[in-house]
């Protein structure tokens, strides 16, 4: 290959995932898209600070560019480069849905212990 792009980069192993709403998400701006995350060994703590710090120059190329509109879109780039990927489902939590009304309603007299 005549990149430049040093070996041990060429071969790298990625998570292809969709991102999780945030807690404070509520439209769907974000559902729906899948991302490249590079999965990265080369990392430390700052003992001061406490940040995490990498010696991993695509540490951070997942989150800024690597988004795509399908999983299959996703793993297509993954395999075209050459990189061994972990496809992480996404998590659908089971919504008891209810009413506003519901937190207010009629439950009858408080239960006793037998008293």
């Amino acid at each position: 290959m005549v990149s430049g792009i040093p070996e041990e980069h060429l071969r790298r192993r990625v998570v292809i995932y969709t991102p999780a709403r945030t807690a404070t998400q509520q439209g769907s701006g974000k559902i729906g898209r899948w991302k490249i995350n590079f999965m990265s060994k080369q990392k430390w703590e700052n003992p001061l600070m406490g940040w995490t710090s990498t010696g991993d120059p695509y540490a951070n190329v997942g989150d800024a560019g690597l988004s795509f509109d399908s999983e299959e879109a996703a793993r297509e780039f993954a395999e075209r480069h050459g990189w061994e990927y972990v496809v992480r489902k996404p998590h659908r939590p089971l919504l008891n849905v209810k009413s506003y009304a519901e937190h207010f309603k009629w439950k009858g007299p408080p239960k006793t212990d037998g008293n």
